[in-house]
Parts: C-alpha cells; sequence; structure tokens
C-alpha cells in the first residue's frame, strides 16, 4: 500500500505542493493517494527526495526480521 498521503501529510504539503515541486498535475498525486494510479520509478525517486524519506516508507514496506 502506498503512504503517499500519509507521509505528504505528515510533511504539512498539500497535494498542489507535491505536484508542483516535482513537476506533475495535482490530479496525479489524488489519483496516487486514492489507488487509482501508481507512480513510475523515477517518480517514487523524486517523492522520497521530496518527502526525505525511502522509497519503500513511500511503498510502506517494512523490514521485518
Amino acid at each position: 500500500m502506498l503512504r503517499i498521503a500519509e507521509i505528504r501529510k505528515s510533511r504539512e504539503l498539500l497535494q498542489e505542493d507535491v505536484a508542483k515541486e516535482i513537476g506533475i498535475d495535482r490530479s496525479t498525486v489524488a489519483k496516487w493517494e486514492s489507488g487509482k494510479a501508481k507512480p513510475r520509478a523515477d517518480t517514487l525517486i523524486a517523492l522520497s527526495a521530496l518527502f526525505n524519506c525511502t522509497i519503500d516508507e513511500l511503498l510502506g514496506n517494512e523490514i521485518r526480521g
């Protein structure tokens, strides 16, 4: 499960802020957050840089011991 909305909100960013920073339309961010679409690999890299988190965190992957 993608955690984009959760991480975005924790950084106090709007969908518009994310869209502007990575050069996409706000509706694309909304589609990711609703599960109607998934970001491409290069976009995950941009999101992880913007949010200062790992791609695994964006994807909701947890390290299991």
